[in-house]
């Protein structure tokens, strides 16, 4: 009897098995047939955190080791610059006879990405504000780079990375993308910390970059939905978000959560065209109403001859030769295609219709600025 109980044990724990994965089997199909929603995006792209930003920052500083491509002697700043550096060297020289052609006056930029701290290095952009003509194999001397406030954040040197050069003789010059700009890749190294007190309040707010009401009302209702009455859309473009209890010792791990969730943003309807390049961009929610669109070409085409008349023999001497132009024009119009577009059509029933008469990208745009001086176009037409 032992052995046959445990036959029945193994038994039950093979169907109650074999269950398990029939289960596992169907949700994984239940779920691969569940619908995906392609157009939803992040919060985290949609809109970002009140005070989680970078900060512009700005230095003047000098560029050595010019191959004669540095500032003229005519560039004041340059050389004042220059022997203000070396006074504070304990070199004292005069700036009206300095003559340096391996030295620029440059203005570094750079910004101060969010929560960085001392010791991280940032890259710099170098630009050139004298009359030098190339960058090329330069060293940005040791340059203090201010914030607005006029305080220190960051200290920049290095070897500059130019993506560009210029080369020439006497007679013709050659250049190639901007000689007098470049990079100093991991060039500043960060002196000074910005603190966040947000972190530390007992709400948030989310401004969106496209402001839009339906958008804003989507992100609350799907916060909330996570976090009961914690977010409330304030106008088109703010969200506050209230910090539950049980989040405010983890701020950081609510924020993670609140930036992934996925929102389908609402897009308003616009078509943007762009007449230099023949580009059209429409956006999913233009509606036409029904109207019908006929669209023909004129050819014209016009050959110039030349008939000579000369004169007879024997004839007086009084006869000449005559030249007279002739002159053949023809002109040919294309068939008119009249083809009715039914309203409340969707953006791809309107090009396959377009497509299908065989219009080109010029006549498209043509047939477009015409439905919208219908009023048949319920959409916005921008033409940059």
């Amino acid at each position: 009897m032992k052995g046959y109980d445990e036959m029945e044990v193994k038994s039950k724990r093979l169907r109650s098995g074999y269950k398990i994965h029939i289960l596992c089997v169907i949700f994984l199909a239940v779920f691969l047939l569940l619908p995906i929603n392609s157009d939803a995006a992040r919060i985290k792209e949609l809109g970002y955190i009140d005070g989680v930003r970078p900060n512009q920052l700005i230095g003047y500083g000098l560029v050595i080791g010019l191959n004669g491509t540095g500032d003229k002697a005519n560039t004041i700043f340059t050389t004042q610059s220059l022997a203000n550096m070396l006074e504070k060297m304990g070199i004292r020289v005069d700036p009206n006879a300095t003559k340096v052609k391996n030295v620029a006056a440059v203005m570094v930029t750079a910004n101060l990405p969010p929560f960085s701290k001392i010791g991280t290095m940032i890259d710099v952009t170098v630009s050139s504000i004298g009359d030098a003509t190339s960058l090329t194999g330069g060293v940005l001397l040791m340059t203090p780079l201010k914030g607005a406030d006029g305080e220190v954040y960051a200290v920049a040197q290095g070897p500059l990375v130019v993506g560009g050069f210029s080369a020439g003789g006497a007679g013709a010059t050659m250049q190639k993308n901007h000689p007098t700009a470049g990079r100093i890749p991991n060039g500043a190294t960060i002196e000074r910390e910005i603190g966040y007190e947000f972190l530390k309040t007992e709400s948030i707010i989310i401004s969106l970059k496209n402001p839009d009401f339906t958008t804003a009302r989507r992100i609350e209702e799907r916060i909330n939905s996570v976090y009961a009455d914690t977010s409330h859309a304030k106008d088109g473009g703010t969200i506050h978000v209230k910090v539950p209890d049980h989040m405010k010792e983890n701020t950081v791990r609510f924020l993670s959560v609140i930036e992934n969730m996925d929102v389908k943003p609402d897009m308003l309807a616009k078509i943007v065209v762009d007449e230099k390049t023949g580009t059209i961009v429409i956006g999913e929610n233009v509606r036409i109403s029904t109207v019908a669109i006929s669209q023909g070409n004129i050819s014209v085409m016009i050959k110039e001859d030349q008939k000579v008349s000369q004169p007879m023999p024997f004839a007086p001497p009084s006869a000449q030769t005559v030249v007279t132009p002739d002159t053949k024009i023809r002109a040919e119009e294309d068939k008119g295609k009249l083809f009715v577009v039914e309203g409340d059509v969707t953006i791809r029933e309107l090009v396959n219709a377009l497509n299908a008469v065989g219009v080109s990208t010029r006549e498209m745009i043509s047939i477009l600025q015409t439905i919208k001086a219908a009023g048949a176009l319920h959409a916005e037409l921008e033409i940059i």
